[in-house]
């Protein structure tokens, strides 16, 4: 356990917070909040080749799940028929979704280690202690955002927001969807809740954190569907000959 603790404390928490502090010190002109958000996006851009691939996944998953509907056609009247069809091109052209779940867990841990840096404080007793040679020491850390602490926890605003964003993010994905049913329209409304609640627990720099991934994530995907557009389904042909 105690080896567990170390490698935790030395080479995730520490890089992390170190370099929060220079970010803080050099780019986000003593703003906390503004350090956040720009380590959350240099993180994104170093995770950037495996938001490429997993965006490319998703476009192979989709021509996939479109070939495994169209072959299913062939047995209209055998629905048992139409499922084992849709299985087997399903695993016959497997999408692994290992850079997904690489850049997911990766941000899982950021948030994580987020977490601890605020919840155990910020004061300068702590930071001298984990501190890098190199790193300036700070001072008293800026927390303002805005009006915000972002060290506080039951923020009303910016948990909001993030839930506000994400049920539009969710709207507009399944507005361009043909695939509509009850299950998915519960999920529009219950997971943004939900967001919203376990992010009024924490403290509110969390909220910012997943806001500003969101964005980011989002605009990759603009950019992607702009630059690479989603090819439509070819219709296999009639295969019905006049004699």
């Amino acid at each position: 356990m105690h080896m567990l603790d170390h490698f935790w404390l030395t080479y995730l928490y520490q890089p992390l917070f170190n370099a929060l502090i220079w970010i803080y010190l050099n780019i986000a002109e003593r703003n906390m909040g503004w350090a956040v958000v720009w380590l959350t996006i240099f993180l994104r851009i170093l995770l950037m080749p495996f938001t490429l691939i997993s965006e490319r996944d998703n476009i192979k998953q989709k021509e996939v799940e479109a070939q495994a509907v169209e072959a299913a056609k062939a047995f209209k009247n055998d629905s048992v028929a139409q499922k084992e069809e849709v299985r087997r091109v399903m695993q016959k052209n497997h999408v692994s979704p290992w850079a997904k779940v690489f850049s997911l867990a990766f941000q899982v841990l950021v948030f994580l280690l987020l977490y601890q840096v605020f919840i155990r404080g910020i004061t300068g007793e702590r930071i001298v202690k984990i501190l890098y040679p190199f790193i300036d020491f700070p001072g008293k850390i800026n927390l303002d955002f805005y009006g915000t602490n972002i060290g506080n926890t039951h923020d009303v605003f910016w948990a909001g927001l993030v839930a506000i964003y994400l049920f539009f993010s969710i709207y507009l994905k399944e507005t361009f969807s043909k695939q509509r049913d009850q299950s998915r329209v519960t999920f529009l409304f219950l997971f943004p809740l939900f967001t919203f609640a376990i992010l009024w627990f924490l403290p509110m720099v969390k909220a910012l954190f997943i806001l500003t991934t969101m964005i980011f994530s989002d605009i990759i995907s603009l950019i992607r569907r702009v630059l690479f557009p989603e090819k439509k389904a070819a219709v296999p042909a009639k295969a019905s000959a006049k004699k």
